[in-house]
């Protein structure tokens, strides 16, 4: 797989056909399955989201998060499976699927070498904007994540949590309606985690959003709906209550965190 880097985005924003399949909900993919030679990565993953829902999408290290993401944003192929995006199939029309969604990768890649400005500049252009509307976009975005003290800074130079939000306002800079964030809050102070939270709770009653984390609080904090994976394979999907309430009563604190060690380690397969 070649690396994910900022210039694939140019291949988002062509000129394409309105025509679209009918939809009932903004994120499809059905019986997504990804190998890598023996090994099985993610196994038959089937799920859908649709606007006004936030998605925490939960796993151990090496469940197939990140590789369900990536098909999902169509940076990795999959083995056999299919996707749609705003009713746009990445495979039938794979512009105008990528043009519905921001996305916030595993380690946020950035041109170092510009500032902040010259960047969010850069990838507002290739999104399509110019003029009065460029100015405001990034006015809006710079707001949003708290980035107008370092606008003039290069990317080089930003500590971690000031390069997730650069990372974040890329994502968010066209108001696209779906958002795929990995891992949104790594790398940030516990101020700026609350910030990207609200954010995030702002967005998600018009959004369809799934941002994967190892964070429970956060799911607590910002999620309408977990989904677990576990060996490549969902195992459980429903609110974020009903999560927590499958901890037996005697489990008085870290409710979530049991929930997730049981489930993980048995892959007990539950839909909710």
């Amino acid at each position: 797989m070649a690396p994910i880097g900022p210039c694939s985005l140019l291949i988002f924003f062509l000129p394409a056909s309105e025509s679209r399949a009918s939809m009932t909900s903004l994120i499809r993919a059905e019986n997504l399955t990804k190998r890598f030679g023996h090994i099985e990565a993610v196994r038959g993953v089937t799920l859908e989201v649709a606007a006004g829902e936030v998605v925490g999408f939960l796993g151990p290290n090496g469940a197939g998060k990140t590789t369900t993401m990536r098909m999902i944003t169509g940076f990795l192929e999959p083995t056999q499976g299919q996707v749609t995006l705003q009713g746009f199939s990445l495979d039938a029309a794979p512009i105008q699927a990528r043009r519905s969604f921001g996305y916030l990768p595993e380690g946020a890649p950035a041109y170092p070498d510009m500032s902040v400005l010259e960047y969010l500049q850069f990838i507002g252009q290739v999104r399509g904007f110019a003029g009065q509307a460029l100015h405001d976009r990034i006015a809006a975005v710079v707001s949003q994540v708290h980035l107008e003290r370092v606008q003039q800074q290069t990317i080089e130079t930003l500590s971690k949590g000031f390069k997730r939000r650069v990372g974040i306002a890329q994502a968010i800079l066209h108001d696209p309606p779906i958002l795929i964030m990995d891992e949104p809050t790594d790398g940030l102070d516990p101020n700026q985690k609350h910030e990207v939270r609200q954010l995030i709770r702002s967005m998600g009653s018009t959004k369809a959003i799934v941002l994967s984390t190892h964070i429970l609080e956060e799911v607590e904090a910002v999620c309408t709906r977990v989904i677990l994976i576990a060996a490549g394979r969902i195992v459980f999907d429903g609110r974020p209550e009903e999560f927590e309430a499958r901890a037996p009563a005697s489990v008085q604190r870290n409710r979530m965190d049991h929930v997730f060690r049981e489930m993980t380690a048995t892959g007990l397969e539950v839909r909710s």
